[in-house]
């Protein structure tokens, strides 16, 4: 549980934070709070030579009105996001689920980049950021560039971040206040979900989407045609498991999964519209 032997650079801004990326290409890790990556090095999963430490970087980390959007500084922490009253207003579901995310040191710890950056299909955030249609700015050699959520999510622990970017912020529609649920199934409070569906409806529509159901964050597509078509919460919610990939672990079967997916989501659903 000791990671492997690494050189420590601390980045004084989001400029010098790219040079090195640059300079150590796939060799170089950026490291926020630390939550994700120092795990997996423990474990040697990750064996970066070097870490480039931005979590000083004050200014990117905020939470402000863009005007037809919220803009969230990717190293804002989890804590930050629990306890915002501009979320409250325009975006309660993010606030929401922040909350949920581990424990007390991992969310004054950990940030929303970070967490989106990882890529793990069965964090809370990222899935919440899929469904809301959230718009991604990274900054790399070349300037800045925008990736909707869609696009984003790759693959198991990969996203559509080039190894030179850094990922600078994170903005959100004003959904509202209310109009939403999370579900999460695990065995302790602080642990991952074994799965989590969450539903919220703003501009009309209700999004739905699933964590732990497959190698990326999960729009459940299914559900949301159901519901357009006007089938009601369990009907809609008997399509959760549609075009998912659940894995098999310790945890729960697969089979396991798309039961608890279809049942959280019809929860999720009933309190979302109540």
């Amino acid at each position: 549980m000791i990671p492997a032997g690494f050189d420590y650079v601390r980045a004084g801004s989001a400029e010098e934070a790219l040079a090195a990326l640059v300079e150590h290409g796939d060799d170089a890790k950026l490291l926020a709070g630390g939550m994700s990556l120092l795990p997996l090095m423990k474990l040697r999963l990750a064996v970066p030579t070097v870490l480039v430490d931005v979590g000083r970087l004050t200014d990117l980390t905020y939470v402000r009105d863009g005007g037809d959007h919220l803009a969230i500084g990717a190293l804002t922490r989890h804590r930050d996001l629990e306890t915002s009253e501009l979320l409250a207003r325009e975006c309660g579901v993010l606030r929401a689920v922040a909350a949920e995310v581990g424990d007390n040191q991992v969310r004054h710890r950990g940030t929303l980049g970070g967490s989106v950056a990882h890529g793990d299909p069965a964090s809370d955030l990222p899935a919440v950021l899929l469904a809301l249609d959230a718009t991604f700015v990274a900054r790399g050699p070349s300037g800045e560039r925008q990736l909707g959520a869609a696009d984003f999510f790759t693959g198991f622990l990969e996203t559509a971040l080039a190894p030179d970017e850094l990922l600078t912020e994170i903005r959100v529609p004003k959904a509202g206040a209310d109009g939403f649920a999370y579900e999460k199934f695990n065995r302790r409070a602080q642990d991952w979900a074994i799965v989590g569906a969450l539903a919220a409806t703003f501009d009309g529509t209700t999004r739905v989407a699933l964590v732990s159901m497959g190698a990326t964050p999960l729009r459940a597509r299914g559900v949301e045609e159901a519901l357009a078509a006007g089938a009601s919460a369990s009907d809609a919610a008997g399509r959760a498991a549609e075009g998912t990939e659940p894995s098999a672990d310790v945890n729960a079967t697969a089979e396991y999964r798309e039961h608890l997916a279809r049942v959280l989501t019809r929860r999720a659903l009933e309190s979302a519209v109540a």
